[in-house]
């Protein structure tokens, strides 16, 4: 397969390109540095408007006039934030790539941010966090972040209301002069390019982008433990996490196994034992993801108040029964699941893309798909179930919503 190329530019920018044989197309994943973790305490919700005004004009074209030029070629982008970054992402036909990319490029080089957009900017982002009311999953997924993940890194993408409705667009430009800067950005491509002809086509866009953003903020303990949000409502949702190794630890590809025996598909534990057998919860998921410093199994279930405390009850009774063991059945299944999602993966330039700039976000340097299947290839059985064995859920954070709190397991959660 091709090698992936991978260079750091002089203006601090890292550069990573991979070709992709097969394909017409061609992604784009530009990951800024500039997410809530580095907004000032009087301005959460900075980023998200200077997200929201990154789609409303560049390179001295007016809103329209750049959507519809992006239109035209075809180009399908998005950009959103995060507690870490801004993220731009597109997928366009390789052969529109030298007229796309510098239009895609001026939205984080050249970006208008008029006095006219900014209002509807943050009224936008004032509804997003007013809609929460109407969307209690992602409310309690937003709750359970901040309660367990260290701060800065567990603020809201949202910002807050009350620091939104002070913002001024002098705000959001200072922040954006402060952190849309190429050194620690990281930009990748993946699809139908030459490495060669891909930095001949960035070197006009780039040109005069310069400096380096803030330093990633020291990160503090959360408050963890059990938060209960009394709510109204004909539902009880459950959120919980736990800490897991991060990446870039060897163990985390069997902790990427572990996950799938619980909750890869409907032949997952979580499925089976709380939806199916006992009929406790309309929705019940496990997922892991590693970072950096840190990685994080987060779970979460949708439930009756009836049901609520049983569910709660053999939700977590799952999570650490699987320290008993999984069988060969359910091992032979994770696998074939990791590898069906590597091989879709390795079909979309625009997921390729994605995974190489998160690599190089989180480990510094890119991996391929055959580095990748690699991984998966070397777990066995008895390695799976040695970590398991070894490393059971430890100290769980748990958020709640619905009409009352429920009582965590003893033990399950600090104080408890």
């Amino acid at each position: 397969m091709p090698t992936i190329h991978h260079e750091t530019l002089a203006s601090g920018l890292q550069l990573v390109i991979e070709p992709m044989a097969g394909v017409k197309s061609l992604a784009l994943s530009v990951l800024l540095p500039a997410g809530a973790a580095f907004e000032p305490e009087d301005q959460l919700g900075v980023c998200a408007v200077l997200t929201e005004m990154l789609n409303r004009g560049a390179g001295g074209l007016s809103a329209r006039e750049h959507s519809d030029a992006l239109d035209q070629l075809g180009v399908q982008r998005d950009i959103d934030n995060d507690s870490r970054h801004i993220s731009l992402r597109a997928s366009m036909l390789a052969d529109k790539a030298a007229d796309a990319l510098p239009l895609l490029l001026d939205m984080i080089v050249r970006p208008n941010l008029d006095d006219a957009a900014f209002e509807p900017a943050r009224d936008l982002c004032v509804q997003s966090i007013d809609s929460m009311l109407d969307e209690p999953q992602h409310r309690v997924s937003e709750l359970l972040r901040l309660q367990h993940q260290p701060a800065p890194y567990g603020r809201s993408s949202l910002g807050d209301r009350d620091c939104l409705l002070k913002l001024t667009n002098a705000d959001v430009r200072s922040f954006a002069q402060n952190t849309l800067r190429p050194g620690r950005a990281i930009l990748s491509l993946a699809g139908d390019i030459d490495p060669a002809r891909a930095r001949a086509m960035l070197e006009k866009s780039l040109d005069g982008w310069a400096g380096v953003g803030p330093e990633w903020p020291e990160p503090t303990p959360a408050a963890r433990g059990y938060m209960p949000v009394v709510s109204d409502g004909a539902q009880v949702h459950i959120a919980l996490a736990y800490d897991a190794p991060p990446e870039g630890d060897e163990r985390s590809v069997l902790q990427h196994t572990a996950a799938a025996v619980l909750s890869g598909g409907m032949s997952g534990r979580l499925f089976t034992e709380v939806r199916e057998k006992r009929g406790l919860c309309y929705a019940v998921v496990a997922r892991y993801a590693g970072q950096r410093n840190w990685g994080t199994v987060t779970g979460y279930a949708g439930t009756t108040p009836e049901r609520a405390q049983e569910t709660l009850d053999v939700f977590t009774g799952e999570l650490r029964r699987l320290s008993e063991g999984v069988d060969e059945s359910e091992f032979e299944r994770a696998i074939v699941g990791m590898k069906s999602r590597l091989v879709m993966q390795g079909e979309s330039s625009g997921a390729r893309a994605a995974a190489i700039a998160s690599d190089v976000a989180i480990l510094d340097q890119p991996r391929s798909l055959d580095e990748l299947t690699q991984r998966v290839d070397s777990v066995t059985l008895d390695a799976l179930n040695h970590y398991v064995k070894a490393n059971p859920p430890g100290d769980i954070t748990l958020v709640t919503l619905g009409p009352e709190a429920l009582t965590p397991a003893p033990g399950s959660t600090p104080g408890s």
